[in-house]
């Protein structure tokens, strides 16, 4: 498989980088002392299990972060492929300082690294399709950016990053506001220049939102011949001239993702590869 283009580095991860560090080495690693200042190490990190491995600015981070001086040989690329025992990197360096970023930096690297395996399962089970499986605000609290890179480097697509940068009504935005056209049109008031993407919970939400030309439907939880019918609709809107596309979410898993994404949908947002995560299992070793 090709890989898939690595996307930009996060602005803020010098700042969750920091912010992991100092949780950990809090007033200062005491047990690395036990280790003399001046000794020097070796050592290797490997994946104990097949998976999709991301997370190599992170740990470069920590480990500059600790001692700009550590040296890393990366053996494998950013988002590539591994087999179980698989060597990943190896490292250079005072041995307190190996120490004292080893857990900081294998929690960035497990993690991130679930999540884009998790994305390139699903990814490999629609292939030919023509959908997209595509993230959600479902994310670990402070990795927001971190998952969402995770999620590009799996072969995914972001949706919206936070509350700033898309207007996505959903079922509690509707009822407060009236019903969905109220919605759409408070929306629209807004001028806010951002995507206009709204929930539909049944076919008649959908045309409402297909009748106002969002950027985005997103149907909610459709049995499959509902869901066949707004993807039907939404190809007539966009024959005739509009622009919406439209998104699956809910209740989505690796058993019925194939037979969703046949049904035609541009997209399929699954909040499950952000926040069910499977850390994979990583280890590093010193060399004797």
């Amino acid at each position: 498989m090709k890989l898939p283009a690595i996307p930009a580095i996060p602005a803020d991860l010098d700042i969750t980088v920091a912010r992991a560090i100092a949780e950990d080495l809090g007033s200062g690693d005491v047990t690395a002392k036990l280790v003399p200042a001046q000794q020097r190490a070796q050592a290797f990190v490997i994946s104990r299990e097949a998976a999709v491995i991301c997370g190599r600015p992170w740990v470069d981070a920590v480990f500059r972060s600790i001692d700009p001086a550590i040296e890393i040989d990366w053996l494998i690329d950013e988002a590539s492929s591994v087999v179980a025992d698989q060597r990943l990197f190896s490292l250079r360096g005072a041995a307190r300082a190996l120490l004292t970023g080893e857990r900081t930096a294998l929690n960035f690297l497990q993690t991130l690294s679930g999540t884009a395996t998790a994305v390139r399962r699903y990814v490999d089970a629609i292939a030919g399709t023509g959908a997209n499986i595509v993230d959600t605000r479902k994310t670990l609290p402070g990795l927001r950016t971190a998952q969402k890179y995770a999620v590009v480097c799996g072969g995914g697509i972001n949706h919206r990053i936070g509350l700033y940068d898309g207007i996505l009504i959903k079922e509690n935005h509707i009822a407060a506001a009236g019903g969905i056209r109220q919605a759409i049109t408070n929306a629209r008031a807004l001028q806010a220049n951002v995507p206009l993407m709204t929930e539909a919970e049944n076919l008649d939400e959908a045309r409402a939102a297909l009748n106002a030309d969002v950027d985005l439907l997103l149907v909610d939880d459709f049995a499959l011949p509902e869901l066949r019918e707004a993807v039907k609709l939404t190809r007539a809107h966009r024959a005739s001239g509009g622009k919406t596309l439209i998104e699956y979410s809910g209740g989505t898993s690796l058993d019925n993702v194939r037979s969703l994404a046949e049904t035609g949908v541009d997209r399929i947002s699954i909040g499950a590869i952000t926040k069910h995560i499977h850390a994979v299992d990583l280890s590093m070793r010193f060399v004797a």
